[in-house]
């Protein structure tokens, strides 16, 4: 089987304490819950606000520079994250559209080397 990562898109001002319902939820919830069930979940994982993040950069001389902030400037950045274990992309992609349902989100499925 492969490994497929899934992963949640979320705007830079994202606010989970205004955007997250009860509803939203238990909609994550019974999601997690279903994909334990179903033995594809490997990893599960919410991240802080990209406003928490530090981004690393190798330097000619060997240093290396830590700045605030996330590496790449966009108007969207990975708020989540769910390593799954697929039969193929189909049944990844199964997952990710309960994903995109669930998390109310846009989500990237990629799979791993």
């Amino acid at each position: 089987m492969t490994q497929y990562l899934v992963s949640i898109h979320r705007p830079d001002d994202y606010d989970p304490s205004v955007a997250e319902d009860e509803a939203m939820s238990r909609d994550i919830d019974a999601l997690n819950a279903e994909m334990k069930v179903a033995g594809v979940r490997v990893f599960v994982g919410g991240l802080q606000p990209v406003s928490s993040a530090k981004s690393l950069r190798a330097r000619a001389n060997g240093t290396v520079l830590v700045t605030d902030g996330p590496y790449l400037e966009t108007m969207e950045h990975v708020g989540g994250l769910w390593v799954l274990e697929a039969a193929d992309l189909e049944e990844a992609l199964a997952w990710a559209r309960k994903a995109a349902v669930a998390c109310r989100a846009p989500v990237e499925v990629r799979p791993f080397n």
